[in-house]
């Protein structure tokens, strides 16, 4: 409110504030009525705002990165009645009546003797208002205490989060954002080594014993009410107090400095909250047989669907998949070899070995033994076509026609027809093979040597009236395939042993479609034909009822296997429908940017870019955690070089912190030459290399240390990030030792029950290990993660 102050040529308007206002129409008497405007040296007005929006400022200001501050000036703790009204945006202790020294003007690029700097460099009037227009809506990821948790928090929902603050994404359910808008970096940082366990006691971070709290409860309920309704007994009272949060919950708990082991303190000045974080794993019925890699997890997004997919769904008039999007596929031309089964394949898929597999004499002779006791002898009408060994398959390098995906192979794609015999075995009725130009090679109808129960003419097409007047056998057939396949040959079809076992054939050079387009449950699960066909091929087959075409089906497979060809190993399997992040921020417009995208970095050990950095537009390589703050810290000024030698801005950082993954021994990389030197050389300087032994395993006090070094790591990279920066840490997974034990187990009884007997093997695989890996599965699958706006 204004009133004109007379006493004067002209009158001028003063501002005498709603407080005042109201004291003047009660009639009361404000003892520090000091006028509540100044012009300051440079030209513009102050007014002087109310105690209670001074304290909102200064609290937005203090609670703007969680609990640290972000900078901003602390409120002065002198009461309005003892000293006059301040200028607020003036610096601490200039009071609007003291003019004893000429104002400061605080947007002022110079501070120092900032009023006698030039106009030019002072901040604009409307860069003022865009500040206060920040302060008024700072952004903030906040977990709400009224929230009803339905399950875990994954790593794809800490991705989806990402994608919602830069690009497309879509907004989560199970934290709130405000003011996304606002947010003008992502920095996520994995930390392997952090876990749970830590902050609930399970794992000792000192000479203290961890306690035992991971008691389920009933019902989920958040771990802070949990905490409140449960009384410590009297017994407890002396021992060490943990977060009050189980393993099985998905609440997250709030970080209380005094419940954290003195290591992890830190981490309450910076987040609010320890969240449960899992990571994806990969399941065969109810076991798990293996987790996901956290890194692809997150660097790896689903393409969001079309207008014209997501229109067809909700027309709902289409039937069966979805045709595949290749729009923003990128094509990888591959060697037809390259899709050969291997031999795990082929066990895992219940093929017939061929006797090439067998190195030796004692393991040929093991697998014929085998071969009779099931009936798939030669004594039981098998044969198997005319190798001796794998390299016979090998063609010289001045035989293969440059460019050819075929690398001079001769393809033949395979379909059969079966009917039901008495003994309710599948036999042969029609064979179909198609050359790698698309000609038939063999189309022909077959008499089986038993009586056929059920001609299956549904599915087969065979009616009884085809086989009337044929007099070919399966022995005829396996005549001509023998003279027709050679060492050179490569069988495909679409589950390719069902074929093979009408056939009573054994070849080792194989591409099954099942195997190359694989169905998200793994095997024994297999996509249909059909459903390929419909998905990758925008083809209809199978239609009808008068049965398949068996002619139709293997060009199907070997349209399939061509497609797999042009486009890339990738192709087809989980990576169809998925992408880099990056590729994806890269098609989002920066905001108030007319030609600018979004832009990625990724920083970690050894050479990133190599790997998971291969499609970010910057990608730095360190050897220490020190060299990744400090790159971090490069990254967000916009110092740090692209591939093109350019700098710029960076929009979202993905970095990783390993000393602490080193120190307990969790470090799972491949242990390529580069890759062990690095990590010898970090044991070493961290002083954690023993003679004689290899593995390496900190606990207690010296874990205490390396969880107190990651955590100072932690805290300077928060201290680096510019204000309106997302930082978002994850762990990752948990300990995952246990599961590579067991997958190496397995991978032996793999090799050895194929040449060996059961009485024999060295190491044996039953249910016992089976739950054994589905249960270090499901733990590795723990871990924390933790998230603010500074």
């Amino acid at each position: 409110m204004t009133k004109r102050k007379r006493g004067s040529n002209e009158e001028e308007l003063v501002d005498v504030g709603l407080g005042a206002t109201l004291a003047h129409l009660r009639g009361e008497h404000q003892p520090n009525a000091t006028p509540t405007t100044v012009e300051d040296d440079e030209g513009w007005t102050v007014a002087g705002g109310s105690k209670r929006r001074r304290k909102e400022r200064a609290d937005s200001d203090n609670s703007h990165g969680g609990r640290r501050g972000s900078g901003a000036d602390a409120q002065d703790p002198q009461p309005e009645e003892a000293r006059p009204s301040a200028n607020p945006f003036a610096p601490d202790g200039e009071k609007l009546g003291d003019r004893t020294s000429p104002s400061k003007n605080p947007f002022a690029t110079n501070k120092e003797g900032a009023g006698d700097a030039p106009k030019e460099t002072c901040i604009t009037r409307e860069e003022r208002r865009k500040e206060r227009k920040l302060e008024r809506n700072y952004p903030s990821i906040e977990h709400s205490h009224h929230a009803r948790l339905q399950s875990h928090v994954k790593i794809t929902d800490l991705q989806s989060l990402v994608l919602y603050l830069l690009a497309d994404g879509n907004a989560p359910q199970w934290v709130s954002v405000r003011n996304r808008t606002s947010i003008r970096q992502v920095v996520m940082l994995m930390v392997p080594g952090l876990e749970l366990g830590m902050f609930n006691g399970k794992v000792p971070l000192d000479a203290a014993t961890a306690m035992d709290v991971d008691t389920p409860a009933p019902e989920q309920v958040p771990a802070d009410l949990a905490f409140v309704s449960q009384e410590v007994a009297p017994a407890e009272k002396d021992k060490p107090k943990y977060l009050r949060i189980a393993d099985n919950e998905y609440y997250p708990a709030s970080l209380k400095p005094s419940r954290l082991p003195a290591p992890l303190k830190p981490l309450s000045d910076i987040f609010e909250h320890v969240w449960p974080i899992k990571a994806q794993g990969e399941h065969r019925g109810n076991q798990f047989i293996r987790v996901h890699s956290p890194i692809h997890t997150m660097l790896t997004s689903q393409i969001p669907k079309t207008k014209e997919e997501k229109q067809m769904k909700k027309n709902g008039g289409h039937k069966g998949p979805m045709p595949q999007n290749s729009k923003h596929w990128d094509n990888k031309r591959t060697p037809i070899t390259e899709y050969i089964a291997t031999l795990a394949e082929q066990q895992e898929n219940e093929y017939v070995l061929h006797p090439a597999w067998f190195l030796t004499p004692a393991s040929k002779a093991a697998a014929h033994k085998q071969r009779q006791e099931v009936g798939q002898s030669v004594d039981d009408g098998w044969v198997d076509t005319n190798i001796t060994s794998l390299e016979d398959g090998n063609v010289p390098e001045s035989e293969i026609e440059q460019g050819s995906v075929t690398a001079g192979r001769h393809i033949i794609s395979v379909d059969c027809e079966m009917c039901k015999a008495e003994n309710d075995q599948l036999v042969l009725t029609r064979i179909s093979l198609l050359n790698w130009d698309g000609s038939v090679a063999m189309d022909k109808l077959v008499k089986p040597d038993v009586p056929i129960k059920d001609y299956l003419t549904q599915w087969s097409g065979i009616t009884p009236a085809m086989l009337e007047n044929v007099t070919t056998t399966l022995s005829d057939i396996q005549k001509e395939l023998l003279e027709l396949i050679t060492s050179r040959t490569i069988l495909v079809g679409h589950s390719l042993n069902s074929d093979l076992n009408a056939m009573k054939l054994t070849h080792p050079f194989i591409i099954d479609t099942g195997i190359l387009f694989p169905h998200p449950r793994g095997p024994p699960y297999k996509q249909s034909l059909k459903w390929l066909a419909q998905k990758y091929l925008h083809r209809e087959v199978q239609k009808g009822s008068s049965g398949h075409d068996s002619v139709e089906d293997s060009k199907t497979c070997l349209d399939l296997v061509k497609q797999k060809c042009e486009k890339g190993p990738k192709w087809g399997s989980g990576d169809t429908n998925a992408e880099s992040i990056f590729k994806r921020l890269g098609r989002t417009p920066r905001p108030k940017s007319t030609n600018e995208t979004r832009t990625g970095a990724v920083i970690d050990w050894g050479e990133p870019q190599r790997g998971h950095g291969g499609q970010a537009q910057l990608s730095k390589g360190c050897k220490t955690d020190d060299q990744v703050v400090e790159a971090i810290d490069s990254a967000l000024k916009g110092a740090m070089e692209a591939k093109d030698g350019a700098t710029g801005k960076v929009d979202f950082i993905w970095a990783r912190l390993r000393e602490l993954e080193l120190a307990r021994g969790w470090w799972d990389d491949a242990k390529t030459a580069d890759v062990e030197l690095i990590r010898q050389n970090a044991l070493q300087r961290l002083g954690l290399l023993k003679d004689g032994e290899d593995d390496v395993e900190v606990k207690g006090p010296e874990l205490g240390d390396a969880v107190s070094k990651t955590v100072n790591h932690i805290t300077q990279i928060y201290d680096s990030l510019p204000r309106c920066t997302a930082l978002i840490v994850y762990s990752g997974t948990g300990d995952p030792r246990e599961i590579r034990r067991l997958q190496a187990m397995q991978q032996q009884y793999r090799r050895e029950y194929a040449t060996k007997n059961w009485d024999n093997l060295s190491v044996k695989w039953t249910d016992t290990e089976v739950q054994a890996l589905s249960q270090a599965c499901q733990d590795a699958r723990n871990g924390v993660g933790f998230i603010v706006v500074k």
